[in-house]
């Protein structure tokens, strides 16, 4: 169900598609996994809002609604079965890129406090042995092209070991006052450089939890997307070049 700005009870998950112009798309790529401590969703602040602005960067976006574990009532895990929805949501944007003009070796995947957990458990954990595969689509990667990670939560911080060397390019911001996420965001940053993986890491003085697009008075706040929009320019993501890879 959704009103406004949260959306809650989800049992089917769904993929939202938000097309780039085509005068500006290049090909790239992000699903977008809002937070909410995987009682809700922050639908609006932490995932259409965010398709738009990635738009206008000629980014195709895709915003997840994924089961919610901790709802109440739920019978859903984070670990199983939200973290399937992600990965489901990554092989079938990969499957349809065709469709909406996306090169499939430039997905990336970008989540926000909870969603930023899910997008570990795909991106640096490594996949379940032994999950159904349904149809054609499961047979394509689950691992994103490149992660980016938005005051992500403790969740799935460490990694294991064993995936950490094969992780994605990460792109990592969080608020230095964060109670809840500055430490994990750290920390993963540190794991990710020890395994050679190429990571940027942005802690904000003196802010906490949820700042998000444009909510904060402070100058840094504000323009912490650019410091994305350079990162993904820096790592070639954003390339018109089809053959990027």
């Amino acid at each position: 169900m959704a009103r406004d700005y949260w959306v809650r009870n989800i049992h089917d998950p769904s993929l939202i598609p938000f097309p780039a112009p085509a005068a500006k798309r290049n090909g790239a790529a992000i699903v977008i996994l809002p937070g909410g401590g995987h009682k809700l969703l922050v639908w609006t602040n932490e995932g259409t809002k965010v398709a738009t602005a990635l738009n206008r960067a000629g980014i195709t976006a895709f915003v997840l609604k994924y089961r919610l574990a901790n709802e109440p009532g739920s019978t859903y895990t984070v670990e199983g079965d939200a973290a399937d929805d992600t990965r489901r949501a990554i092989r079938w944007v990969r499957a349809h890129a065709a469709v909406y003009g996306i090169d499939p070796a430039r997905v990336g995947a970008m989540g926000f406090s909870a969603g930023g957990e899910l997008v570990t458990q795909v991106a640096d954990h490594p996949e379940p042995a032994g999950r159904p595969r349904t149809d054609a689509i499961d047979s394509l990667s689950a691992r994103p092209d490149f992660q980016v990670l938005v005051f992500p939560g403790p969740r799935g911080v460490p990694a294991p070991a064993s995936a950490i060397t094969t992780a994605p390019p990460a792109f990592l911001v969080a608020g230095s006052r964060d109670d809840c996420c500055a430490a994990p965001t750290v920390a993963l940053y540190e794991q990710l450089r020890r395994a050679g993986i190429s990571a940027e890491l942005h802690m904000y003085a003196d802010s906490g939890h949820a700042f998000n697009l444009d909510e904060s008075e402070r100058l840094s706040i504000l323009h912490w997307p650019d410091r994305l929009y350079d990162w993904l320019a820096d790592g070639d993501w954003l390339s018109r070049r089809a053959d990027k890879r």
